[in-house]
């Protein structure tokens, strides 16, 4: 496996893996998926804006993807990024979130970034994405309940921090 900047001719695979989160799982708040082009423009406007969007690829295969953008718009946040992960389910509990999350942080910082927060959705319930991160070194610093609403169900979002 190699982890390996992103590009536009990865969107229909970063498509494809976030689908099914979409349409069935409670990780992510969307409720419609995005097309693979819809995916090439958000790949463009993370990387045109200087910070990291990673793939993790075997055998030409892309098995998850992650990156790290501005938190918040305004200027006092610059420093501090939200990431997001995202493995393929065949690829799971292989070590592609881990590596995907290692290569990312280390990106971050060198795109300027001090401070990383994981918004995770259905925060309460969400438990591989939050031993993921605790294991890359995040804490826990928050949760809000019932702030989000998917599939007729009030869900939680968990808020974990790691220092760059």
């Amino acid at each position: 496996m190699i982890i390996r900047p992103a590009s536009a001719g990865d969107a229909a695979a970063i498509a494809a893996i976030y689908a099914p989160e979409v349409l069935t799982g409670t990780a992510s708040f969307e409720t419609e998926a995005p097309s693979a082009a819809d995916m090439a423009a958000r790949i463009d406007k993370v990387i045109t804006a200087g910070w990291p969007w990673l793939v993790a690829e075997a055998d030409g295969a892309i098995l998850g993807y992650a990156y790290a953008a501005q938190f918040r718009d305004r200027a006092a946040y610059a420093q501090t990024c939200e990431n997001s992960v995202y493995v393929a389910a065949a690829a799971h509990r292989r070590g592609v979130g881990m590596a995907l999350l290692a290569a990312l942080a280390d990106a971050a910082r060198n795109a300027g970034f001090r401070e990383m927060i994981a918004v995770i959705g259905d925060g309460s319930g969400n438990t591989a994405s939050r031993r993921l991160h605790a294991a890359c070194g995040f804490r826990d610093v928050g949760l809000l309940t019932n702030v989000g609403r998917k599939f007729g169900r009030w869900l939680d979002v968990a808020y974990m921090q790691k220092t760059l």
